[in-house]
């Protein structure tokens, strides 16, 4: 792989154009990489090279499929340690992260071969229809829909790139991925591992560059069968209305709420908010944002967490003792200070943290927060939680309601009922008991309710996504039994 290239039709080449940018470290601004800036040209390109790509590749029996993609996976196992550094210098998270999230790459891939080389349907049962009898066979077969564009973000690089990449490749389709513009370097080194494992020409392409620029190119195209998109609600009802008429995953916007009951474990609580609500800066889809405490023991619950949170590490994320890392950018850390501030203002208490030098923000608990103020609304993608008070569960579960999302949500209790009563109605995609929602496992399906997207990811749910179901029906003569 050359620095700069775009990956189209099996080769590394210059963008249109030749133009190229840095991608630089938000730690400390030194450049890691640089990459090709692609525009609407090399978009085309790309989806030209994808159709001849998918011609080849949905003729690939399922066995060949699943061992390329097996390669990928043994591959992207031995690159893992050069993957998480590429991850904690383009992101910014912390090197332990960055180690887990790449060490998970390989499985992803091992995954999704699985599940597309099971790409089972059903019989019909059509002599239970008037009209019929046994001279009917019918069944149904699973087959690829053909290009598929994946647009993925910049918060996990890798992981997200995979659930994309993935799934689509093991059902048989061709992509056109297009990564985040601050962390291209992730995808483009497990672009190579597919590459390297023997993936056919224009199967997989990378074009990296600006969204506004290409992202509308790419959605737009008639010759795109679906489209897997996870990033801001704002962006993902954008797709919505050019995208036409095909197949869209929009993993999207949210804030999501973890509730703690009178009967709950304070301590296993505090310790689970003290992971869920900072990993990566909190810039996760499924951080613990609000927390939402039964008033009874709201006071015993700020005691247990707070030097839990005062004892995370922050800083330089090649740093032994660093925890969590970075915000993407200034411009982000800047916005999350001020909407910690914004929210003190207008009357919630700053309990510890909040400081900012540069892209580094101190963990911050912001409690007494209005639950129906734009700090517990909104979503806020940084190390921040934000702590109201619920008269009772069916108080709680109302707050845990009242945003516009639905992404993940976690319960903390010892009642039965109570865990029966919060999985039922809450509105979530995703609901955990005795634990925040900042959990998943690969296999599971993920997605979310109301504004926080449409679809499902996870290897067996999204190859469901990126396949079309063909009805057969076989006629014969009529005939009776004897």
């Amino acid at each position: 792989m050359e620095s700069g290239s775009l990956l189209i039709g099996g080769a590394w080449v210059d963008a249109h154009g030749a133009n190229r940018e840095n991608v630089t470290s938000p730690f400390d601004g030194s450049t890691v990489g640089t990459v090709a800036v692609a525009g609407v040209d090399d978009a085309t390109r790309a989806i030209d090279a994808a159709l001849a790509g998918f011609e080849k590749w949905k003729r690939t029996p399922a066995h060949e499929r699943f061992a390329i993609l097996t390669r990928a996976a043994a591959l992207a196992d031995d690159r893992a340690p050069e993957i998480a550094r590429i991850i904690a210098s383009e992101n910014g998270k912390s090197l332990l992260e960055a180690q887990g999230e790449a060490g998970r790459s390989g499985d992803i891939i091992r995954l999704a071969a699985f599940e597309g080389s099971q790409l089972y349907g059903d019989s019909l049962p059509l002599d239970a229809n008037r009209g019929t009898g046994f001279d009917k066979i019918g069944f149904t077969l699973r087959q690829p829909v053909g290009v598929v564009v994946a647009i993925s973000p910049f918060n996990y690089p890798a992981l997200l790139v995979l659930h994309k990449l993935a799934p689509a490749l093991a059902a048989g389709n061709a992509v056109v991925l297009k990564p985040a513009r601050a962390t291209p370097l992730t995808a483009l080194a497990l672009a190579k591992c597919f590459q390297d494992a023997g993936l056919p020409d224009g199967v997989l392409n990378v074009i990296t560059g600006p969204g506004g620029v290409i992202g509308d190119t790419l959605v737009r195209d008639r010759r795109v069968r679906k489209v897997s998109f996870t990033g801001s609600t704002a962006v993902g009802e954008h797709i919505a209305s050019i995208a036409g008429i095909k197949k869209l995953s929009l993993e999207l916007g949210a804030s999501g709420p973890v509730i703690v009951l009178d009967d709950a474990d304070i301590d296993a609580a505090t310790t689970s908010i003290a992971l869920g609500g900072y990993i990566n800066a909190g810039q996760v889809c499924i951080s613990a944002q609000r927390i939402i405490v039964h008033e009874k023991i709201a006071a015993d619950f700020l005691d247990a967490l707070t030097p839990k949170v005062k004892a995370i590490r922050v800083g330089d994320p090649f740093a032994d003792d660093t925890k969590v890392g970075t915000l993407i950018s200034r411009a982000e850390a800047d916005r999350v200070t001020a909407s910690i501030r914004a929210a003190v203002e207008s009357g919630a208490k700053l309990v510890t943290g909040g400081e900012q030098e540069g892209t580094v923000i101190q963990p911050a608990i912001v409690a007494n927060v209005d639950p129906y103020s734009p700090f517990a609304q909104d979503e806020l993608f940084g190390p921040a939680v934000a702590i109201s008070t619920a008269r009772d569960v069916a108080h709680a579960i109302e707050l845990a309601n009242s945003t516009a999302y639905g992404l993940g949500a976690g319960v903390f209790t010892n009642n039965m009922s109570n865990s029966i009563r919060a999985i039922r109605e809450i509105e979530s995609g995703v609901v955990h008991i005795n634990w925040t929602q900042l959990w998943r496992a690969d296999l599971m399906p993920y997605g979310g309710f109301k504004s926080s997207g449409i679809g499902k990811e996870g290897p067996r749910s999204a190859i469901e996504e990126m396949t079309e179901v063909k009805t057969v029906i076989m006629h014969g003569t009529p005939w009776t039994t004897p």
